[in-house]
């Protein structure tokens, strides 16, 4: 059994030497002829799994340590047999650490307190459901739009979330948020056909009905907000952009990024915590379909699990400079915006602490 692994996974060497040919290489590296005669590949989003790369490959599973799935056709993997594994939930503590480094740094430049503010989720899934529940602990006013989710709840389909706070008419249209939300996050995942669509999400009109001073967040995937609209949105002032995923990574839009007033490489959801959890989650996968004896395997020994915990706007504020220092962060990408991969493949990974 041969399975190649995209060389930045962490934790994750020497786990299945033991029962396969194992082969490492860099994620945009993978090619066509290393997939022809591999069993599995173990990647995250910079391998573009689609036709060109699986056409008369051996590939029986594909197992990604990311939540997204973009990277991904799962059309042609299902029409080929290929089974798709993701790690779905996998650093949603991590994202919500990095959204409270954000939240803190933005109300103490812009001076304001979370009573002050609407926050509106968009996406309500394992991180939006968190930074929800997180946020309304720490003071926000807080609307959640999930159009797919609202309509699986009210037709009594189970929830994917376990978190989950809220009943279906507790949901608010999109349109809501645009008009009533000071502070729009999106936690969705970037899909482009269908009637929940999320490819421009954030377009011209989403920009051009949004309230002044809008603080936009996006850590969910770089599509899903219009570039040259949100830019456009920003220039004139009216908003402040957040921005961890960018179009068209890792070329992104440099007049954007000078202008966001947080960015960061794709490194959200970089805990070691959530890390390990994504490896493990790929590992199991692989012990799952080829029966390997690695069933409940957590790099333990490297990475402390930690007990998730309530935590006040207060001691979090006073605290998250230490775990994720936002403002250095963004200073090292706009100082080199060339290094984006290397920032993000060499990330020194963040310990979650709540």
């Amino acid at each position: 059994m041969k399975i190649v692994i995209d060389s930045d996974i962490p934790y994750i060497r020497g786990m299945l030497e033991p029962y396969a040919q194992t082969v490492y290489i860099p994620g945009d590296r993978i090619s066509a002829n290393d997939a022809a005669d591999a069993d599995a590949l173990v990647i995250r989003t910079r391998t573009k799994c689609n036709e060109e790369l699986l056409h008369e490959s051996s590939v029986k599973l594909i197992a990604t340590a990311t939540i997204g799935y973009d990277h991904i056709d799962l059309e042609y993997c299902r029409k080929a047999g290929i089974e798709v594994a993701t790690a779905a939930g996998c650093n949603a503590r991590g994202v919500l650490q990095w959204m409270g480094a954000t939240l803190s740094y933005a109300s103490k430049v812009q001076g304001w307190k979370p009573c002050q503010k609407r926050i509106g989720v968009v996406g309500v899934g394992n991180v939006g459901s968190l930074v929800a529940r997180y946020a309304k602990l720490w003071g926000f006013d807080v609307l959640c739009c999930d159009p797919p989710r609202q309509r699986a709840m009210s037709a009594e389909r189970p929830c994917t979330c376990s978190e989950s706070l809220y009943t279906p008419e507790e949901f608010v249209p999109f349109g809501r948020i645009i008009s009533d939300c000071d502070i729009i996050t999106f936690h969705t995942p970037l899909t482009r056909g269908g009637e929940d669509a999320t490819y421009h999400l954030a377009d011209k009109h989403f920009f051009e009905q949004i309230k002044p001073e809008n603080l936009i967040i996006n850590c969910a995937r770089g599509g899903i907000t219009e570039t040259e609209s949100m830019l456009a949105a920003a220039e004139s002032g009216k908003c402040t952009c957040c921005i961890d995923t960018w179009e068209n990574e890792p070329d992104i839009n440099l007049r954007m990024l000078d202008t966001a007033f947080v960015s960061t490489p794709h490194i959200a959801g970089y805990s070691a915590q959530g890390k390990a959890n994504a490896t493990s989650m790929a590992v199991n996968a692989i012990a799952r379909k080829f029966g390997l004896p690695l069933a409940g395997w957590y790099p333990a020994e490297e990475v402390p699990r930690v007990t998730p915990r309530p935590i006040s706007w207060s001691e979090m504020t006073g605290s998250i400079k230490k775990y994720c220092n936002i403002r250095k962060e963004t200073t090292d990408l706009k100082n080199a915006p060339e290094n984006f991969e290397n920032i993000r493949n060499n990330y020194h990974y963040r310990s979650e602490y709540f």
